[in-house]
């Protein structure tokens, strides 16, 4: 809030009046469709990224194992998030892909039909994608780096598309 600004004036909708945290109420919402899609990379020395596409990481296939564990955080988030909602999701895909030498793109697509967006989701599925690599890599790379986890687009509810 700018310098004089009430929380009246600025609302914020996971507070009340008085400032204290709240989870909305979305009761009142219409189920729709919605959808988000999210994005993320992990940034390695090109070597560790060759080991990881020739299966040659000791803890096993990382692509694979990272890809069901960035399923997973999305189904978890509102155990990890304090304010989310838990959502019925009905879809998750996690693509995880090399980009450039050195560099592997994390993509999240979440899909729900319900009262609120799957942004939170897809942004956790990136985001347990992503730290599932530097795990299985520490050993062999530890200045591995997790870079511009971000939303790309979210369809869906009252406030329509989204596209960054």
């Amino acid at each position: 809030m700018a310098d004089g600004e009430t929380l009246a004036e600025h609302p914020l909708s996971h507070l009340d009046a008085s400032g204290a945290a709240r989870m909305v109420d979305v009761s009142g919402k219409d189920d729709t469709a919605r959808e988000a899609v999210a994005e993320g990379y992990v940034v390695m020395e090109p070597a560790t990224l060759a080991l990881i596409q020739q299966g040659g990481i000791p803890k096993g296939d990382v692509i694979a194992v990272a890809r069901v564990a960035g399923i997973m955080g999305a189904k978890s988030t509102s155990a990890l998030i304090p304010m989310c909602h838990p959502l019925p999701i009905t879809g998750v895909t996690v693509d995880i892909a090399p980009q450039n030498t050195g560099r592997l793109r994390i993509t999240a697509r979440v899909n729900t039909t319900g009262k609120t967006g799957v942004e939170m989701e897809a942004l956790t599925a990136v985001g347990i994608a992503a730290l599932t690599i530097y795990d299985m890599c520490k050993a062999v790379d530890r200045g591995m780096r997790i870079e511009g986890v971000r939303l790309l687009e979210k369809r869906g509810g009252k406030s329509g598309e989204w596209r960054a």
